[in-house]
C-alpha cells in the first residue's frame, strides 16, 4: 500500500493542500491525522470536504489525538495502519498528516516494523513551509498557537527548539512546497525558495504552492495520478514530463545507481516505471518521489512482457533531461 507523509508546523497549509488531493486525485486515498488538544479541527476540515460518501468517512479518516506519533507508533500507530491495510482491497493509498510537532524521520522508521513493513512503502516525506511567515522571519505564522498546541500533550519531551524541528522537517523531506506564494512577490517568493534550498538535501525539490494547487503525480506514487498531464494548470509552475524506453538486459543494482544519481543531478520530482530483467517473470516496479528511490519485483503485476528485455520510465521535474538519462543508460548496456 502507498503511503504519503505530510508535514509542517500548524498552520503551513497542510489540510488545504489534503483537501484539494483528496477532491482532485479520483482516487481513493484513506487519511491518518495526527492532533493534539480533543478538538479534531483538521481531520474535521477533511471530513467535510465531501471527498467521499458519508457512509465511508469512518473507515477512510482515521484520527490521531492527544500524542504524538513518533511517540505512540507501538500503542497508537501500528494498530492504526494495522486497521486501515484490513481495507486494503478498497484503497488506493494512504496519507498521513502528522502534527508537525511530530519528528517525521522516526515515522517514517515506524514502517519498517515487522507488522506493516512487507504490506506498505513509503512513496515520499512532503513538507509543507509556510512562505509568508518565512518573508517575515519566522518559520511559524502563528507561535502562540503552536505552543498552545505542543502544551496540551506534556508527553512532547523531545520538543525542545521549534527550529530544530524545523530542520528536522526539512531534512526528511522528499519534496518541500512554499505555501502563500500568491500573498509573496516574485522577488520575496524566489529568496524563501533559495533559503529552503540551501536547507534541504541534494536534490530535493522546492516549489511554490498556492490554495493547496499541486499536482497529484507529485505526491502520489499511484498509477492514475501519472494520467494527469495538465501540470501547467494545476502548479502554475513550468513542469516537463517525458516518457523514456529502452530494449536490452540491465543489472538492478547498476540500473538503481544510475537512476539514483541522474535524479539528484537533475532534480526530478518524480519517476516511476518498470524494467524486465533477464531470467525475472515479473517486472521490476521503479518508484521515486524526489530523492526516495524504491524497486521492487511485484507478482501481482499484471502486464504483458515484451519480446525481450527493457526499461519503460516516466519522468517529470522542472527541467527534464531525457537524453542524459538515455545515454547513461545505455551506457551500462555497452560494459
Amino acid at each position: 500500500m502507498p503511503v504519503t507523509v505530510v508535514t509542517g508546523f500548524l498552520g503551513a497549509g497542510k489540510s488545504t493542500l489534503l483537501r484539494r488531493l483528496l477532491l482532485d486525485s479520483g482516487l481513493r486515498l484513506a487519511v491518518l491525522v495526527n492532533e493534539f488538544g480533543e478538538v479534531g479541527i483538521d481531520g474535521e476540515l477533511i471530513r467535510s470536504c465531501g471527498f467521499c460518501p458519508d457512509d465511508e468517512l469512518d473507515g477512510r479518516v482515521v484520527e490521531l489525538a492527544n500524542g504524538c506519533l513518533c511517540c505512540t507508533v507501538q500503542d497508537e500507530f501500528l494498530p492504526t495502519m494495522q486497521t486501515l491495510l484490513e481495507r486494503a482491497d478498497q484503497l488506493d493509498g494512504i496519507v498521513v498528516e502528522t502534527s508537525g510537532l511530530a519528528l517525521p524521520l522516526p515515522l517514517v522508521q515506524a514502517f519498517q516494523w515487522p507488522e506493516i513493513r512487507t504490506r506498505t512503502r513509503v512513496t515520499g516525506v512532503v513538507t509543507v513551509v509556510d512562505g509568508e511567515a518565512l518573508r517575515s522571519g519566522s518559520v511559524v505564522g502563528d507561535p502562540a498557537a503552536l505552543e498552545a498546541q505542543r502544551l496540551a500533550d506534556p508527553s512532547l519531551d523531545h520538543l525542545s527548539d521549534i527550529n530544530e524541528l524545523f530542520e528536522d522537517q526539512l531534512e526528511a523531506a522528499d519534496l518541500v512546497l512554499v505555501s502563500r506564494a500568491d500573498r509573496l512577490e516574485s522577488a520575496a517568493l524566489e529568496a524563501v525558495c533559495e533559503q529552503m534550498r540551501q536547507q534541504v538535501r541534494r536534490g530535493v525539490s522546492v516549489l511554490p504552492m498556492q490554495r493547496g494547487d499541486v499536482p497529484a503525480a507529485l505526491l502520489l506514487g499511484l498509477e492514475r495520478s501519472e494520467h494527469h498531464h495538465d501540470h501547467h494548470d494545476h502548479s502554475h509552475v513550468a513542469m516537463q514530463s517525458a516518457v523514456l524506453r529502452l530494449d536490452g538486459s540491465f543489472d538492478r543494482a547498476k540500473l538503481e545507481a544510475v537512476l539514483n544519481q541522474q535524479i539528484a543531478a537533475q532534480g526530478l520530482l518524480r519517476l516511476k516505471g518498470r524494467a524486465w530483467l533477464a531470467g525475472k517473470s515479473v517486472p521490476l516496479q521503479i518508484q521515486a518521489v524526489g530523492l526516495r528511490l524504491e524497486c521492487w519485483f511485484d507478482a501481482a503485476a499484471r502486464q504483458e512482457r515484451p519480446g525481450g528485455d527493457g526499461l519503460e520510465l516516466v519522468l517529470l521535474g522542472l527541467q527534464v533531461d531525457t537524453p542524459a538519462m538515455e545515454k547513461a543508460l545505455l551506457a551500462l548496456l555497452e560494459r
